[in-house]
């Protein structure tokens, strides 16, 4: 008999009902969580964000190289975008202060 199907006869014979557990709820549980910063995510609100305040995009870079979208995949979109925002950002300052230098 499979460990997990096993049941305590002490709690069967009181009338008390055992819990079966699947295999897949572990994985449900992580993604029932709304997401941090009002639901969309730290990326797309770091991203969101940067076009007020352009360091939140390298903040949102340094967390997406420091892969912290392992700890939930769906940030992984929000953190990449911001990541190429701040490329572009950085490659348009580097355009503007080498047309001010010649």
């Amino acid at each position: 008999m499979d460990q997990r199907q096993r049941v305590n006869v002490a709690d069967h014979e009181k009338g008390k009902y055992t819990p079966v557990r699947d295999e897949q709820e572990s994985l449900l549980g992580t993604y029932d969580r709304p997401l941090p910063c009002f639901g969309c995510g730290i990326g797309w609100f770091s991203f969101l964000l940067g076009f007020l305040c352009p360091l939140m995009w390298y903040y949102a870079t340094i967390l997406y190289f420091g892969n912290y979208y392992r700890k939930d995949p769906r940030e992984r979109a929000g953190l990449a975008a911001s990541a190429i925002a701040a490329m572009a950002c950085s490659v348009a300052l580097l355009i503007v202060v080498i047309i001010l230098l010649f």
